[in-house]
């Protein structure tokens, strides 16, 4: 049993000071795909620089406090690419072969705040759907996740109706990702626990949010076919004491999503 999680940490620096490393111990997972880490190794804890227990590999962003990708693992690491055939000079795409399977850590753009962000986003997208096709036609399997910015159905959202113009949840975004997965890619989570409201994986800081469960699922773990059959279980890990009183996550605004293969 090979156990996956994906995590938006929101700094890894101050994930790290907030209680990730006992919130680690309860996620337990085999193969970390971390996103948004916003720091060079050398600017981390020493200890957390080469994590004891554990084998890594960083993609930073140049630019410092910003984005940026890494991959921890209990198993050796091969690392295969970073970026996707392009530069990416904001540490985004990681992937690697780890434990007898090819894994790469995702963190899309975000299109809020602007046109030009959007813009930025798009074009993104454009360059990552061939990349994804090619990585999902590998013979061995292949789990690709994180971030990807995008709630692809009504069932992914809280307030779909309210959300229709709002970056990450505009109607040709969710037919990008809906053409991301009829290229081959399975969407785990969406598969295990199939076509009900949720479980959301990010939630907003504003109107209380996450005390109110008012969130978006923006987070995957997607399965190309070789992975795809061996997918045992899959969930949005919030239990073991992930949440506060008032529903708020302290570590980071999304939860990691786990999947479990045979």
């Amino acid at each position: 049993m090979t156990r996956i999680a994906a995590w938006n940490v929101n700094g890894l620096r101050a994930a790290l000071k907030k209680g990730m490393p006992d919130f680690l111990d309860r996620l337990a997972p085999d193969v970390l795909l971390l996103q948004e880490i916003r720091s060079l190794p050398e600017q981390l804890p020493k200890a957390w620089q080469e994590p004891e227990g554990w084998h890594v590999a960083w993609h930073p962003a140049e630019k410092k406090g910003y984005a940026g990708t890494a991959v921890w693992s209990r198993e050796p690491i091969e690392v295969l690419e970073r970026g996707i055939g392009v530069p990416d000079v904001e540490g985004r795409v990681l992937t690697v072969r780890t434990a007898g399977i090819v894994v790469s850590s995702v963190y899309l753009p975000s299109g809020s705040g602007g046109d030009d962000k959007q813009a930025r986003k798009e074009d993104w997208m454009a360059r990552f759907r061939p990349w994804a096709r090619a990585l999902s036609a590998r013979d061995e399997p292949v789990v690709m996740g994180g971030d990807l910015n995008i709630a692809h159905t009504e069932n992914d959202i809280h307030n779909p109706k309210a959300n229709t113009k709002n970056s990450g949840f505009l109607p040709h975004e969710r037919v990008w990702f809906g053409e991301l997965l009829a290229e081959g890619w399975s969407d785990t989570l969406r598969e295990h626990v199939g076509e009900q409201r949720g479980p959301w994986s990010w939630w907003s800081n504003r109107g209380r949010a996450r005390e109110l469960d008012r969130g978006w699922r923006i987070d995957y773990l997607l399965a190309n076919p070789a992975a795809a059959k061996r997918v045992s279980a899959a969930s949005v890990f919030k239990e073991g004491g992930m949440t506060q009183e008032d529903g708020t996550l302290p570590v980071s605004d999304h939860a990691p999503v786990v999947v479990e293969l045979t």
